[in-house]
């Protein structure tokens, strides 16, 4: 039998010592250590105490690997009581023998507020470079795969990127596997909606622990042959002839409470050059036409309802873009959203021009329906730095807002006839090739409400999505490679 070192959190020593008596009725588990603050004196009977500073230090990580003399080694990644499911463990590491596995992970169920759940998690993938990846709590790594990954972190001392860092050591040379199993159990602590936990890489308390994790994937990109040095394609911002300089696109299905919100926040603009609206309403069934009508004596709104009934967001954008009327540049706005001020046109026009780019990507407010600020406030991507910023790309789930695009380019590349994640794609495709610019002016309120298309999603769906993204930066990973 292949025996197991688990490495468990011991800052609720309640809880752990329930954990510790879940792990003990597995024949495969043969030592149990305690990473414990620096603070306490606590212990449990037949147990080792490793001191650590954080679970996710490479510190704490180095020590792992130096305590570990089994075949596997198991860390459970919180402190609340971990209940491995019958054979759990035996099942998790016979996967691991067949699949020569660097690390095996599971679905599980999640209890939160008294209720069990079923949670599953999605494959990992070449592109799964996101952080914040879900793998769920419990990580069974093959020791040997760890101790290499270990001796390769030669000059890392993350204080937040540590774990980060070893699974992506991990994974450059063994699979990362997942038992589409349900094998343990384990308790939900936040509890918050999709639509709060989106927003939580760009929050300006968690900086220092993005530039770890920005460093981590800079280096992992690099180590497989994807990092693309700050040498960009030269883009001529003058060709061909356009009917107005700006088209605004708004692709919209349903929207009778904020459509007209946003169209009146663009007929607002003033600019020093001609510009365009166009509507693409995808059917609506609810009102939205008619609002959409009521700005026709506005010889700069098209209004354009598809003949096709197979269109996404993605599938809209092109729609509009390819239309004759559509400008030199084409710029984003939501159905649910509004322009900060009459100036925000004008500004990013400006911004492909002083910085020769061929994307524009601008800083939002977060707000509620009623259009006052709510956390975590100003999203300005900062993250994004001219040196770094189209390899950071692969990391993080997004690139800000709002967007704008040289239109011969967005009509070369063509948009995913998705709707989600076809904005993301489009600026991992074009950083890969040309400058993208930044904007750190609010341009654009973005309200929160219960219809945003990620307000609140259910668990299949959040997976729906990320497995979606996940295969973006995968092609993009893959297209990387191929070009150096």
């Amino acid at each position: 039998m292949k025996k197991i070192n688990a490495f468990i959190l011991f800052s609720e020593p309640e809880q752990a010592k329930k954990t510790v008596e879940e792990l003990r009725q597995s024949e495969s588990i043969d030592k149990i250590y305690l990473l414990t603050p620096d603070n306490s004196k606590e212990t449990i009977k037949g147990c080792g105490n490793i001191t650590i500073d954080t679970l996710h230090s490479s510190a704490t990580i180095k020590k792992i690997a130096q305590k570990s003399n089994t075949d596997y080694t198991l860390i459970y990644q919180k402190s609340t009581v971990l209940r491995p499911g019958y054979f759990a463990l035996e099942r998790m590491t016979r996967i691991a023998e067949d699949t020569q596995a660097g690390m095996v992970y599971a679905d599980y169920y999640a209890i939160s507020n008294g209720d069990k759940t079923n949670h599953p998690v999605i494959d990992y993938q070449e592109g799964s470079l996101r952080d914040d990846f879900n793998f769920g709590s419990l990580l069974l790594y093959n020791a040997k795969a760890l101790k290499k990954a270990v001796r390769r972190m030669k000059s890392e001392n993350y204080t937040f990127a540590g774990l980060y860092d070893l699974r992506l050591k991990v994974s450059q040379k063994n699979p990362l596997v997942h038992v589409n199993e349900y094998l343990y159990t384990e308790i939900e602590e936040d509890t918050r909606a999709s639509g709060e936990k989106i927003f939580d890489y760009v929050d300006p308390k968690n900086r220092q622990a993005q530039l770890e994790m920005e460093q981590a994937c800079t280096q992992h990109l690099k180590d497989v042959g994807a990092y693309l040095e700050p040498k960009f394609g030269n883009i001529e911002l003058n060709k061909g002839i356009f009917p107005v300089e700006a088209s605004v696109i708004i692709p919209v299905r349903n929207r009778i409470r904020t459509v007209r919100d946003a169209i009146s926040s663009v007929l607002r603009q003033k600019t020093g050059f001609s510009f365009n609206l166009i509507v693409v309403d995808n059917h609506s069934t609810d009102g939205t036409t008619e609002a959409i009508a009521e700005f026709n004596n506005d010889k700069r709104l098209i209004h354009i309802v598809p003949e096709r009934d197979d269109l996404g967001i993605g599938g809209c954008w092109n729609m509009g873009v390819h239309h004759g009327q559509c400008g030199k540049f084409a710029v984003q706005l939501d159905s649910d959203d509004v322009y900060s001020g009459d100036d925000t046109l004008q500004k990013i026009v400006d911004a492909f021009y002083e910085q020769q780019c061929a994307m524009v990507v601008g800083t939002y407010q977060m707000t509620n329906f009623n259009m006052e600020m709510i956390p975590p406030g100003i999203i300005d991507h900062r993250e994004w730095t001219p040196e770094n910023g189209r390899n950071n790309a692969l990391r993080i789930n997004g690139l800000g807002a709002p967007r704008a695009f040289y239109t011969p380019v967005l009509r070369e590349i063509k948009v995913p006839n998705t709707s989600y994640g076809e904005d993301y794609a489009l600026g991992l495709n074009i950083s890969r090739r040309y400058r993208i610019g930044r904007i750190y002016d609010v341009l654009y309120l973005c309200r929160r409400w219960e219809d945003n298309s990620d307000a609140s999603l259910d668990v299949a769906k959040m997976n729906a999505h990320n497995l979606y993204k996940d295969r973006i930066r995968t092609w993009e990973l893959q297209a990387r490679k191929r070009r150096r």
